[in-house]
């Protein structure tokens, strides 16, 4: 079987310590792609416009646009992954974007997984007592934000553990 390529091979234990500032995460969706930043201290996440997925060319200039405007110093792409934890058609495409973002950013790019963040975006937006038409516009990016606190999370955990 072939291994594939991924742009951050080690698990996320092995990262060395990212430059204090921004992180921004995508979650890689069929129509669209949701995207969440930081503030500088990492403590809070929020929401943003979520990008229509188009073509990989205006996708890398969103997301450069992106990194520029928040001065960010990492992007976080969730990896959908089975509940069971196998890969999908969707890791696949987020694999390739990762890639892809890898060979074109100057910042370091990262998997998270992101199982179930769907599930959980819906309901944090539902329970503000929102329309189902908010729930499909917002969806995307508000997992996107879980997707980052994850990260976020583990980062800690990871400082933490290397005192």
């Amino acid at each position: 079987m072939q291994e594939k390529e991924i742009s951050n091979p080690r698990p996320i234990t092995n990262l060395p310590p990212l430059p204090a500032g921004r992180v921004i995460a995508l979650d890689p969706g069929t129509k669209r792609i949701g995207v969440a930043v930081c503030d500088e201290s990492r403590t809070i996440s929020r929401p943003l416009a979520a990008i229509e997925r188009t073509s990989w060319k205006k996708l890398l200039a969103a997301v450069k646009d992106l990194i520029q405007e928040f001065d960010a110093v990492c992007l976080v792409i969730g990896l959908p992954l089975n509940t069971d934890g196998t890969e999908s058609d969707m890791s696949d495409y987020a694999r390739l974007l990762a890639r892809n973002f890898g060979l074109s950013l100057e910042v370091p790019v990262v998997l998270e997984d992101e199982r179930v963040t769907s599930y959980e975006a819906k309901g944090r937006i539902w329970s503000g007592k929102r329309s189902a038409e908010d729930v499909r516009e917002l969806v995307d990016s508000e997992a996107a934000v879980i997707i980052l606190d994850d990260f976020l999370s583990r980062l800690e955990a990871e400082k933490a553990a290397r005192s």
